[in-house]
């Protein structure tokens, strides 16, 4: 089906709903991104890959109850389906696949394999 594959950056963004859980939304999405892959975004880019991604259906959200904090705003919260979860098992898969297709030789010199 065309437009299911996940880009670098949906399935970044769909491991880190998966490492949030249950606090998986914009800002804590992108702390995370910055605190575990050195990664910057900006918040509207965030939301148009978690769009994407539920359109895809691998997301799923809901809205939480407003908070002090927040000035009485609600969250937006996602979380990953179970066709998220096959699409991120499907991509380390092909991943994994890939790595052990490359000949030990072709990093004979380098210090990607070491």
């Amino acid at each position: 089906m065309k437009g299911t594959n996940l880009g670098e950056l949906e399935e970044i963004v769909l491991l880190v709903v998966g490492v949030l859980f249950d606090d998986a939304y914009g800002v804590a999405i992108q702390e995370e991104l910055r605190k575990r892959c050195d990664r910057k975004a900006t918040l509207s880019t965030i939301h148009v890959a978690l769009h994407r991604l539920e359109e895809k259906g691998y997301l799923e959200s809901r809205l939480d109850g407003a908070t002090n904090e927040r000035g009485g705003r609600r969250k937006l919260l996602f979380r990953v389906t179970r066709s998220g979860q096959k699409a991120l098992a499907n991509a380390r898969d092909m991943r994994n696949d890939l790595w052990r297709a490359i000949p030990k030789a072709a990093f004979a010199n380098s210090l990607v394999m070491k």
